[in-house]
Formats: C-alpha cells, structure tokens, sequence
C-alpha cells in the first residue's frame, strides 16, 4: 500500500478574530445539530499576564465531526473553513507545506483527521 500524503490545516490563531464564520459555514453545509460543530471557536482569556499585557485569543478547533469537507476537496476545492475565513489564519494542504509555514513569530496550531477520515 502507498503511503498517501497527509493533509490538514495550519491555523495562525494569534490573528482570528472569532468572528465564527468558520463554525457557521461548516455547521450549515454539514447539516449539524445546533449542539455540534466540524469546528468550534474557543475563548482564551482575557487574562493578565503581567505589566500591560493580557491573552486573549480566539482559536479555531476542529472535532472529530471534522473531515476537512472531504467531498470538496476531492473537487480540488478548500474546506468551508478556510474558504469563508475572514481573517484568513487558515490553510489547507499537505501537512509538509503548512509546517514550512510556520514563521516562528505567530501562534499557530496544525489539524491532521484521524486517518482514513480527510483528503
């Protein structure tokens, strides 16, 4: 069997702003109950962290109802997430890519599905 490539998402969540588009465009394509998400936006902080300086983030986090829009990106399309992304911290593609991303400057969390789940 060959070995297939791994694809996934790099989220540079130090600049989402949360405004939820990712969770709302993957909730209504997927048909998902009002309870459940393909990914859901956490809420860290406010919290102060000394002198002038506080966290808060907002961080876009994929469950496992997560396929990376499977059927889209068969058709060579992006994920819902990262195509309605408004403040564009999202990146789908080979896992080796997105990692050659990483400035090193920014705050960023990758996303590989189980395997078998994603194209």
């Amino acid at each position: 069997m060959a070995n297939e490539q791994a694809y996934g998402l790099l989220i540079n969540y130090e600049f989402c702003t949360g405004c939820h588009s990712c969770e709302v465009s993957c909730q209504m394509e997927h048909d998902l109950p009002v309870d459940r998400w393909g990914i859901k936006i956490q809420k860290i902080g406010p919290w102060h962290i000394g002198g002038d300086d506080y966290q808060y983030d907002f961080v876009p986090v994929p469950t496992d109802q997560c396929n990376l829009c499977a059927e889209r990106t068969a058709k060579g399309k992006k994920p819902l997430c990262v195509k309605h992304c408004q403040s564009l911290v999202m990146q789908y593609g080979p896992v080796d890519e997105l990692v050659a991303n990483f400035d090193g400057k920014s705050k960023y969390a990758i996303f590989v599905p189980k395997a078998g789940t994603a194209q």
